[in-house]
């Protein structure tokens, strides 16, 4: 329990009722709309199909703060964590309290719960993110004593102000740099039939800065990315991939990829670039990004945006994104702390 008018309750993700799941969405849009101010707000049916569909590999626990009259979701509070052999030490959590509810203790309440399943999963470092449109995020987070793991920026492209001479310019310039690489694309899931080869491309994003977070390298399997691809693609999101490999040997040197919904479609998400570091400086990462932009943009005309999240440490990719015309959209903080501390401050203020 928590005010009279108010009150803690489960939140299944995969079983919740219907009123549940859209009490639930009010509340995210609510808050996404002060986050995302351009952007729209996300349909029931994609949002309860991602739910529904959430990784095998994962557990996830959540809660939300409903008014006694069950009319509403005011704030709520989630935890998950991967079953895999990295990482084991890590607990990703998120805290979020509609603006008129702040200041109430509401965050607090839900951080105790967060704590326990923490401990009960024998995990010892939270993890979570905030940024600068919600600036009470980062104050809670200075108050229980989080440190900064990493900071970044999601970083967009107008494709109005898309510098299209120079990505055709990179595209033209590639036969001459990497004559030994050629270029493929994937559209929806990966090949099966290099979908090992795949999992060893996937790892060479643990080459990305990771600034001061307490985080081991990320070794997903095969089957644990059949589970993400089956998760995405339930909620309508298109991905195509970009991918250069080695002529001679056919050993994949790089990749990038980007995530459309047609609920969002003006949008585009720039996810994942990255390229072997022995294979680096010969123009592959500008020929990936370039290309992709290319043919995504052919087929679907409707897009106006392309967002990208990247560590302000990651002087190489930003260098890319910067020539192509990306700027700051937002910044963010990847915070850390440790569950003896998050104890420690409940204790405090109880």
């Amino acid at each position: 329990m928590t005010h009279s008018n108010l009150q803690i309750k489960p939140f299944d993700f995969k079983n919740a009722s219907d009123h549940e799941y859209a009490a639930m969405l009010t509340l995210v849009n609510r808050l996404r709309a002060e986050q995302l101010p351009d952007d729209p707000p996300i349909p029931l049916d994609e949002m309860v199909r991602g739910w529904r569909s959430l990784p095998a590999f994962e557990t996830h626990y959540g809660w939300g703060v409903w008014r006694a009259d069950g009319s509403q979701v005011v704030a709520r509070g989630f935890t998950h964590w991967h079953h895999t052999e990295d990482n084991k030490h890590l607990m990703e959590f998120v805290l979020q309290v509609r603006p008129e509810y702040r200041r109430q203790g509401l965050a607090r309440q839900l951080l105790e719960l967060i704590a326990d399943a923490t401990r009960r999963a024998n995990r010892r470092l939270l993890v979570t993110d905030t940024n600068e449109h919600v600036p009470a995020g980062a104050a809670f987070m200075e108050r229980i004593g989080a440190r900064k793991g990493l900071i970044a920026h999601t970083n967009q492209l107008n494709i109005s102000e898309l510098n299209r001479a120079l990505t055709r310019q990179w595209i033209a310039r590639a036969p001459e740099r990497a004559s030994d690489f050629e270029m493929g694309f994937w559209t929806g899931p990966y090949p099966e039939q290099d979908i090992e080869a795949i999992v060893a491309l996937i790892q060479v994003m643990n080459t990305a800065p990771r600034e001061d977070l307490e985080v081991e390298d990320f070794r997903p399997t095969a089957e644990q990315i059949r589970q993400f691809e089956q998760s995405m693609f339930a909620r309508g999101n298109s991905r195509w991939t970009a991918y250069v490999r080695e002529k001679a040997t056919g050993k994949f040197a790089g990749f990038t990829e980007v995530l459309w919904n047609p609920n969002r479609p003006a949008i585009l998400q720039q996810m994942d670039t990255g390229v072997f570091p022995e294979y680096r400086n010969r123009g592959l990462g500008r020929w990936l990004k370039a290309a992709l932009l290319d043919k995504v943009l052919r087929e679907h005309p409707e897009i106006e945006f392309v967002r990208t999240g990247n560590a302000d440490s990651n002087a190489s990719m930003l260098k890319i994104n910067s020539e192509m015309g990306f700027k700051p959209y937002r910044s963010e903080i990847v915070w850390q702390v440790d569950v003896e501390q998050v104890e420690k401050y409940l204790n405090h203020h109880s």
